[in-house]
């Protein structure tokens, strides 16, 4: 394992952070420009003159948090990366059902993907599914697993806008841990494992999740499901879960022992190059 390999995320058409700073972040979306909280940035605005570009704005008000929505926005709009469509919404937990963060991770998994032979990937809390839509674009077979009908929905509609075939992706409502148990026990393998599981979070019908108790469990299960095809690829990503990346390589290289992997930071660079925000860390090998 090589440690501190950061992933930087630089702007593409569809998406940049176009600044940051004071506990803020500034980003547009395709065409609609956001401002949220970022506890990261600690320092100074950039450009403090663009923030008045804004369409919304999230703000906390006696510990709860809402979107003031300043310019017209859409219930939903579109936005794409490479092939990929995928729908953006303002949600009530301050995100727009898009991490670009994720984007190095997406190519990286689609360039394992086309190295094998029919392959079948799966993506556990697979969220809103673009990790999911990229791994069918690349030719594999996905099963994509979250707890919440919403999310899966919202997965499902990015799906068909991406223009992906609908026995390319079996989608299903479940608790994480305990699918992976089920399919652990029938022996079914698979040629990559996405995942990127919450500090906390409920299953499909109730089953509490917490990451320090669950997560070595569930790499302990995935190791028996994880197929020994060369080129099988195993990602785990992390965000919000305050821990160091070494952590999570550490976690993974005890259950999995020795791995050709890398590990690190997720960053998002300002569209000035000058600037970098931590959003995450991630963990991924090869077989």
């Amino acid at each position: 394992m090589t440690y501190d390999q950061h992933l930087t995320t630089l702007p593409w058409s569809d998406y940049e952070l176009l600044d940051s700073g004071e506990n803020m972040k500034l980003e547009r979306f395709g065409e609609i420009i956001v401002a949220r909280p970022e506890t990261q940035a600690l320092w100074k605005k950039q450009r403090p003159e663009i923030w008045e570009q804004a369409h919304a704005v999230f703000a906390f008000r006696d510990k709860k948090g809402a979107w003031d929505v300043q310019r017209p926005v859409p219930e939903t709009w579109e936005v794409s990366w490479h092939t990929a469509r995928f729908s953006a919404a303002l949600t009530g937990f301050k995100h727009t059902g898009i991490f670009p963060e994720q984007a190095s991770n997406w190519e990286w998994a689609a360039a394992q993907i086309e190295k094998i032979e029919n392959p079948k990937v799966l993506n556990l809390f697979g969220y809103t599914g673009i990790a999911s839509v990229v791994a069918a674009q690349a030719g594999a077979h996905v099963t994509h697993v979250d707890a919440s009908k919403q999310s899966l929905d919202w997965a499902h509609d990015n799906a068909r806008r991406s223009g992906i075939s609908e026995d390319k992706i079996r989608w299903l409502l479940d608790d994480a841990l305990a699918f992976a148990k089920r399919e652990a026990r029938r022996g079914v393998s698979y040629d990559g494992i996405i995942l990127d599981p919450p500090a906390f979070g409920r299953g499909a019908k109730g089953e509490v999740w917490k990451i320090e108790e669950a997560l070595p469990e569930l790499l302990e299960t995935l190791k028996e499901s994880l197929s020994d095809k060369p080129n099988s690829f195993f990602l785990l990503n992390g965000y919000a879960a305050g821990y160091a990346p070494r952590a999570f390589a550490q976690a993974v290289e005890s259950t999995f022992g020795p791995v050709a992997g890398e590990s690190g930071e997720l960053f998002i660079q300002e569209s000035s190059g000058k600037r970098v925000i931590p959003a995450g860390i991630y963990v991924r090998f090869v077989r």
